[in-house]
């Protein structure tokens, strides 16, 4: 028999059911179940997708479930969780999100799930480092969003100043995703050729551009909940393309929030780095060599989640 990829969906909100309709859409699995406290919702949700069945690339088994459904899932995605509201940063959200994130993971553990957990809940850092503690499960098997979308936005932004296609620019965020995040133009590219290099041989460029391309970057989501209430496109079509690497067993490099146990000399954080991700979660961080100024950053980064907030909730 063909192995049936199978995926569970925590929190049909926004970012969730934003997923979950890209996910019946590329044809990436074959059984997608919807749990949510609201179970009415998770199952007009379900129905709803279920509805556009014939028109799908690749048919979807839909269904809303229950946590005692994650026993066999290959991968838990955990969208629920209070949101982020407007004048309110990913960190001021720890408290709320920490208190259910014990009740979901205790709930999904107890059904007997071995899979990988995938995190996108704000502040993900932290969420993920508390899935990794509540679950049990091994570090590469417990997965956060990072800077994923960070870095997406990133991509656009430096794509629109240099008039190129956003794929063709190679560039990375790392750290927290939140307001101590960094770019690392130390080693971005557009065309195999270093962006700073690319600034200093043409006068139209300039150094001062890309701080105001950063700064733009790390402060879109704010911008977008201003004017719509919340982000979820982006985000979830991030969730979409660490779900393909995974099911497809990629071995693709994706900047998501992994557990460093020494690496970018940091231990006992989970944090945004680019990684080697496939069919069993991560296989492989990759350290990229950074400029002395993005050194201090991403430490000032590690110090923002481990000291500031890790240390308070966990013996760490």
């Amino acid at each position: 028999m063909p192995k049936i990829n199978r995926v569970a969906l925590i929190g049909t909100g926004a970012v969730g059911s934003s997923f979950a309709f890209a996910l019946i859409n590329q044809g990436i699995i074959d059984e997608l179940v919807l749990i949510d406290l609201n179970a009415e919702k998770a199952e007009a949700e379900a129905t709803d997708m279920n509805h556009g069945k014939i028109f799908e690339p690749y048919p979807t088994d839909v269904r809303y479930g229950t946590y005692a459904d994650c026993t066999g899932m290959d991968l838990v995605v955990i969208c629920a969780g209070a949101a982020q509201k407007v004048g309110e940063t990913r960190l001021d959200l720890v408290d709320k999100n920490l208190k259910i994130f014990k009740g979901i993971v205790d709930s999904i553990m107890e059904s007997g799930f071995d899979g990988i957990f995938l995190v996108a809940t704000n502040p993900v850092d932290i969420l993920a480092y508390a899935v990794w503690k509540y679950s049990g499960l091994p570090k590469e098997k417990v997965i956060g969003s990072g800077t994923i979308l960070d870095t997406a936005r990133l991509r656009y932004n430096l794509g629109q100043y240099f008039n190129v296609s956003p794929n063709n620019v190679h560039a990375y965020i790392i750290g927290e995703h939140g307001d101590s995040e960094l770019p690392v133009y130390s080693t971005a590219s557009v065309a195999n050729t270093n962006i700073l290099k690319l600034i200093d041989n043409n006068t139209e460029y300039s150094f001062e551009d890309l701080d105001a391309i950063f700064i733009e970057t790390r402060d879109a989501a704010y911008k977008i909940i201003e004017g719509k209430g919340a982000t979820y496109y982006g985000i979830a079509m991030g969730l979409l393309r660490i779900t393909k690497a995974i099911f497809r067993n990629e071995s693709a490099i994706l900047p998501v929030s992994a557990y460093l146990d020494g690496q970018y000399g940091a231990n006992d954080v989970y944090i945004g780095v680019p990684c080697v991700i496939d069919r069993n979660g991560i296989q492989t961080i990759i350290e990229l060599e950074l400029s002395n100024k993005e050194k201090t950053l991403f430490n000032n980064s590690v110090n923002t989640l481990k000291k500031d907030i890790l240390a308070k909730y966990f013996d760490i």
